[in-house]
């Protein structure tokens, strides 16, 4: 069975409450499909904790902590993870690549478990030479 990990500009997207554009329409769409798919869908903490820094608002953070928890499974890093992050970093920079170390823990969670990354931002696309990620 398949894993698909989401990114923090997807969930975002799709998670937009207000007026929504045919990029957020179309992510909620792919979105959708995944969850009735057979494979599995999930968000590694580091979005979790992402999506919930960007928030001031009470109640607006209690919608979105129920949203995510009713709909995806958390996926936590692991010790591998991590070292596996790391060596993403530092071979990111030896090629003179930025890479941040949420996007690098999110690669390294998708990479260890052989799963797809569904994201829209562009920064990964470094990741898939680098680390074989598999983007989505």
């Amino acid at each position: 069975m398949s894993l698909t990990l989401l990114d923090t500009s997807v969930v975002s997207a799709v998670l937009r409450r207000r007026r929504k554009g045919e990029r957020e329409e179309a992510l909620s769409g792919r979105v959708a499909a995944l969850l009735e798919g057979d494979g599995d869908v999930a968000l590694p903490g580091i979005v979790f904790q992402e999506l919930l820094s960007g928030i001031s608002d009470p109640t607006q953070r209690g919608r979105v902590l129920g949203a995510v928890r009713e709909s995806f499974p958390i996926l936590l890093a692991t010790e591998g993870d991590h070292l596996k992050a790391a060596d993403l970093v530092s071979e990111a920079a030896r090629r003179g690549i930025a890479v941040t170390t949420p996007d690098a823990l999110i690669a390294a969670q998708a990479v260890n478990r052989r799963a797809s990354l569904l994201t829209v931002d562009e920064d990964f696309r470094s990741l898939v030479a680098i680390a074989g990620l598999q983007l989505h």
